[in-house]
C-alpha cells in the first residue's frame, strides 16, 4: 500500500512507521520535516500535501495535542490550538483527503483515553478526543467506494510515561506494540467506524 503518515516523527508515529515500513510504501508528512511539509491547522496546506502525494491507499494521522491546565483558569483561547490542530486538522484530512483516497482505502485518526477517562486538568483534551471519536462514527456511514475510517484511542503509552505520566496517576502503561497493532488493524484489516481503544 501507499500510505501517507502525518506525524511520523512523534512518539507514536515513529513506532507506527517502523511497524508499517517493511510491507508498505510510506510518505511522511510533518510541519518541518518529512517528504512533504504540512500544517494541519491550514486547509490550504492539507490540500497542497494531498496534491503532492497523489492518490494514496491509506492516510494515517498521529499528530496533534491539546491544552492541559487548571479548569478554573482555562479559556477558549487555551482550547483553540488543540481544536484547530488535533480536531479540525484531522477532520480536514478526511474532508479534503477523501478525494485523494483510492477505492477501498482507509483513514486512521488518533484520539486518546481522555475521551473516556479524563485526567485532572484535561477538560480540553477530553473534549477534543471525544469529538474525534464521534466524527469517525458518523463519517464511516458517509464514505463511498468502500472507503473506511477508524480511530485509534491509546492510553498512556510506555514511551510517553516520562513526559505525561504525572498527568495520569495510577494509569497502566500501554505497550507500544499493542498501539502499533491497532493502527495495523485499521489499515490492513476490514473494520470500519471503530474506536480502537488501547488502554492497557
Amino acid at each position: 500500500m501507499k500510505i501517507l503518515l502525518i506525524g511520523g516523527n512523534g512518539t507514536i508515529g515513529k513506532k507506527v512507521a517502523a511497524g508499517l515500513s517493511l510491507q508498505h510504501e510510506l510518505i511522511f508528512a510533518a510541519r518541518t520535516t518529512g517528504d512533504i511539509q504540512v500544517d494541519i491547522t491550514s486547509a490550504t496546506s492539507i490540500e497542497e500535501m494531498f496534491r503532492a502525494s497523489g492518490i494514496i491507499d491509506a492516510c494515517v494521522c498521529t499528530a496533534g495535542t491539546g491544552y492541559y491546565g487548571p479548569f478554573d483558569t482555562m479559556t477558549a483561547n487555551d482550547m483553540l490550538p488543540g481544536i484547530e490542530g488535533k480536531l479540525m486538522g484531522q477532520i480536514n484530512l478526511v474532508l479534503i483527503g477523501k478525494s485523494y483516497l483510492a477505492e477501498g482505502g482507509s483513514f486512521t485518526l488518533t484520539s486518546g483515553i481522555a475521551a473516556n477517562h479524563p485526567a485532572r486538568h484535561g477538560s480540553c483534551v477530553a473534549t477534543i478526543n471525544g469529538a474525534i471519536n464521534s466524527f469517525v462514527l458518523a463519517a464511516s456511514q458517509e464514505l463511498r467506494q468502500d472507503r473506511r475510517i477508524n480511530v485509534v484511542s491509546p492510553g498512556l503509552v510506555e514511551d510517553s510515561a516520562e513526559r505525561y505520566g504525572h498527568l495520569f496517576p495510577g494509569y497502566n502503561l500501554v505497550p507500544m506494540v499493542k498501539v502499533v497493532n491497532a493502527y495495523k488493524l485499521s489499515i490492513e484489516g476490514a473494520i470500519n467506524g471503530k474506536i480502537l481503544k488501547v488502554f492497557s
